[in-house]
């Protein structure tokens, strides 16, 4: 158990961490990162915790320092995706507040806890990539007539959805088959824009497509 007074005596230091990991370039872009291990650096991640709790900004912002390049790392060995990576560490950052009020210092290490929750969140994005692969944008007239009908007017309802320039990247990307660097110059943005475009519409294109699939439909039943 954490002892009050322990607490008490810690959130300058919290801070000061917080600033000094801010001051290495921590949370500019995610870097794949081992964590350090010592007695000090798990009393303030003690008290951070217990500070985030009550809402402490500071807590917070220590805790996404010190975690988020060692949580990008290990989504990123399982998603084998940088950009995909980077958008799931920000969304598990983003549920921390949530799910922290559960977290036990008792039951687990934080930094075993966390990896658990990006290990889930990994997993679970794995599943619904899989749910509507790559093959579904490139050509979905090679199924039976019917069924491919379906598809296409599923996927023509699904990118209607899409923002426009995310739309143009995906069509440009999957139908034309330009590389990054070509679309990047057609459109003129960055390749690494481009490369957020594409995963960005993708993951809206796959969950419309999910939806539109899975709602009862009578044409389906004919």
């Amino acid at each position: 158990m954490i002892q009050s007074a322990t607490l008490s005596a810690r959130p300058a230091e919290v801070r000061r961490e917080a600033d000094r990991l801010a001051a290495t370039g921590r949370g500019e872009r995610f870097r794949r990162r081992s964590l350090e291990h010592s007695r000090g650096a798990e009393d303030i991640v003690l008290t951070a915790i217990a500070s985030a709790k009550q809402g402490d900004e500071d807590a917070i912002r220590f805790l996404y320092l010190r975690y988020a390049d060692s949580i990008y790392g290990y989504v990123c060995s399982i998603v084998r995706d940088e950009h995909e990576a980077e958008d799931l560490t920000q969304q598990i950052f983003a549920k921390l507040m949530t799910a922290l009020v559960r977290y036990e210092p008792r039951s687990v290490p934080f930094s075993a806890w966390i990896l658990r929750i990006a290990h889930n969140a990994s997993i679970d994005h794995l599943r619904a990539r899989r749910a509507v692969p790559c093959e579904d944008v490139r050509s979905p007239a090679l199924e039976d007539t019917s069924m491919a009908r379906e598809r296409a007017q599923d996927l023509q309802a699904a990118m209607a959805k899409l923002p426009k320039e995310q739309r143009d990247v995906i069509v440009l990307r999957f139908v034309l088959g330009l590389a990054p660097r070509e679309i990047a110059e057609r459109i003129g943005r960055s390749e690494d824009a481009v490369h957020g475009l594409q995963h960005r519409g993708r993951i809206t294109l796959r969950r419309e497509l999910t939806a539109l699939q899975s709602a009862p439909s009578a044409r389906r039943v004919a």
